[in-house]
């Protein structure tokens, strides 16, 4: 009997792919797609691309929201047998994508499972922002519709954590007309083109991203993170004592800005406060 030693366990292999940059894959992960049987992907276009750049040739198998558990069952066979690498069209799988019914599937199957961690754009955009860190709270994409839109803001206001979201570029205007209804005096991030030559991430109130991105039309994936509720009346002592600060170095004006941006805070009421602690 001939035994391939470079041949995989059978199993699902859950692989994370680049979010933009095409570096941005593990070594790891490389090994696993070189040797595995078969790549299970949500658009065999895009994963081809991808193994084709990496110099591998591999059986791509479709799953996507449309696949359905005939689709799971197949798949979950063929792991009693061979080597299955997951993937999604870039990033982690499972974040937004159907892949944990499949997971789901094959440990109810007893199935191996392994997981290779790798780019991510949702931490990708809380690391560039600037925002906490130490609590974070992924919602996934905002609803398409005004009125669900907000519903779904609504329940996320008492949270205390900074809140992520995807978004498409088409809609981030909508999107960010919404948070800054529902959360007005909070600080607002919109990290787009992560990974790419042109990545932004820019800060302020949503009514500020609002206004700039409807004189400036974005493209590419986006992730927008809203920073977390302030407790009002440890918010006020806060922002006296960063205000103080502030004013030290600078005009009220600056001052007030400077601390909106650290805070959240709504930067006119920063001002007035300014004003305040300066006799004005």
């Amino acid at each position: 009997m001939i035994v391939d030693h470079d041949a995989l366990s059978p199993g699902l292999y859950i692989v994370a792919t680049p979010i933009g940059n095409l570096g941005d894959i593990t070594v790891r992960a490389v090994d696993v797609l070189k040797r595995c049987d078969g790549i299970a992907c949500e658009d065999t276009r895009v994963t081809g691309r991808l193994i084709r750049h990496l110099g591998i040739g591999k059986p791509l198998w479709r799953y996507n929201d449309h696949s359905g558990e005939q689709d799971r069952a197949r798949l979950v066979e063929t792991m009693r047998e061979q080597a299955v690498a997951l993937v999604s069209d870039a990033g982690t799988p499972l974040v937004s994508d159907p892949g944990y019914r499949l997971v789901r599937d094959a440990r109810e199957a007893g199935i191996p499972i392994t997981t290779l961690p790798g780019a991510c754009a949702a931490i990708a955009g809380l690391t560039v922002s600037g925002m906490p860190s130490d609590r974070f709270f992924f919602a996934g994409f905002l609803p398409g519709k005004q009125k669900a839109r907000r519903d779904f803001l609504d329940r996320f206001a008492t949270i205390d954590a900074t809140l992520i979201f995807h978004e498409t570029a088409p809609r981030l205007t909508k999107a960010l007309t919404a948070i800054g209804e529902a959360f007005p005096d909070r600080t607002v991030a919109v990290a787009r083109e992560l990974t790419k030559l042109h990545e932004e991430c820019r800060t302020g109130t949503a009514a500020e991203m609002a206004d700039h991105y409807a004189n400036h039309p974005p493209k590419g994936e986006i992730i927008l993170l809203v920073s977390p509720p302030v407790d009002k009346a440890a918010g006020k002592l806060d922002a006296d004592a960063l205000l103080l600060d502030a004013l030290a170095e600078f005009k009220p004006s600056k001052a007030a800005g400077q601390v909106a941006k650290a805070t959240g805070l709504d930067r006119r009421v920063l001002y007035a406060r300014a004003l305040e602690l300066r006799g004005e």
